[in-house]
């Protein structure tokens, strides 16, 4: 069995922070993909999206989402709207994104506590 980790988010945010460190401490190899400095393309988005709804993949508690315009915030209701929004503000998207790869079976989770964690490997 194959499986690889990417954590995606930046490394001045806290919860990515939290995660990093969890993940360090449970020794579980992983590849950090900072989206700020890397990028993100459409294609990273839309596996995302098969897994977590967009009222999970946007995080409308941040200070980027409250910086937009009402007519920025209205479009991120349709999703290529959405996913062009999070290609040109990545900071609206809910951090940390964790990619998990088996065998070629994704699994997305977004955010960060212990306990999900626990769960998603099973600790």
């Amino acid at each position: 069995m194959t499986r690889s980790i990417t954590l995606f988010g930046i490394p001045n945010c806290d919860t990515v922070k939290k995660a990093r460190t969890w993940l360090q401490e449970q020794e579980l190899a992983f590849e950090f993909h900072d989206f700020k400095k890397q990028g993100l393309n459409r294609a990273a988005i839309e596996t995302w999206l098969e897994h977590q709804g967009l009222d999970v993949l946007i995080n409308r508690k941040g200070t980027t989402w409250r910086a937009l315009s009402d007519t920025e915030k209205a479009s991120a209701a349709d999703t290529e709207q959405a996913i062009a929004l999070m290609l040109d503000k990545p900071s609206v998207i809910k951090r940390p994104v964790l990619l998990i790869n088996n065998d070629g079976k994704s699994q997305v989770n977004v955010g960060f506590s212990v306990p999900q964690y626990q769960s998603i490997f099973h600790k």
